[in-house]
């Protein structure tokens, strides 16, 4: 199975296309959250319905700029990840949406409660599964993918002690733009491509074994 990530759109639709383009279609494209900067949900659902056509299945979470509306026209368009698991083949997949509460107080903010939460209905879901690929908005607390310009680790601490006692084989995040990278907790894998708005994606292939490039 091959898989494009990307994570942060913020209303640059066209640059998901041009990622899905540079990838080669894929069978599966996950877009991470902020899929708008605050926008409406009549224009997530155009973007989603514009972004149908570029892979075989589309997969979805909202981001802390997008909203709890956002949120829930996703899962009334059949691709919401957040607080669900999928199952393809024998790949599982999950997600939560939203941010933990910041003082920035972004549109979808949620307590890391929530967060730990939605996790759990989702994992219940794809726990047997031979793949397990987690998809979180916001990034695990203490990583190299969650460091702000400031050096604060900026995670949700939900996320993180979620990984540490369940161990998915990948988590594939975003949020925080300027930490583009990879990290390790224990056995697990966590990705943030940075945004595609940069031009920025990521690549999975599921196979015998799990490969991640960062483009």
């Amino acid at each position: 199975m091959k898989i494009v990530y990307v994570v942060d759109v913020h209303e640059n639709y066209a640059a998901v296309a041009r990622a899905v383009d540079a990838a080669g279609i894929p069978d599966l494209l996950i877009i991470g959250g902020d899929i708008t900067t605050a926008g409406t949900v009549d224009e997530a659902a155009q973007a989603v319905e514009g972004w149908r056509s570029l892979a075989t299945r589309l997969l979805a979470v909202a981001g802390n700029m997008d909203s709890a509306a956002i949120d829930a026209k996703l899962a009334s368009l059949g691709v919401a990840l957040d607080g669900r698991g999928v199952v393809i083949g024998d790949v599982g997949l999950f997600g939560v949406s939203a941010g933990p509460k910041s003082p920035l107080h972004t549109p979808y903010e949620i307590t890391e409660e929530q967060i730990a939460a939605r996790i759990e209905v989702g994992f219940a879901e794809v726990k047997d599964c031979r793949v397990k690929i987690f998809c979180p908005h916001a990034p695990p607390k203490d990583t190299a993918c969650d460091r702000i310009h400031s050096g604060l680790h900026v995670g949700s601490t939900a996320v993180r002690a979620f990984i540490e006692r369940a161990q998915p084989d990948l988590v594939l995040c975003g949020h925080i733009h300027e930490s583009r990278g990879e990290d390790l907790i224990d056995k697990t894998r966590v990705v943030n491509p940075g945004p595609v708005t940069a031009g920025r994606y990521a690549v999975v292939e599921v196979g015998e074994t799990l490969a991640v490039k960062l483009v």
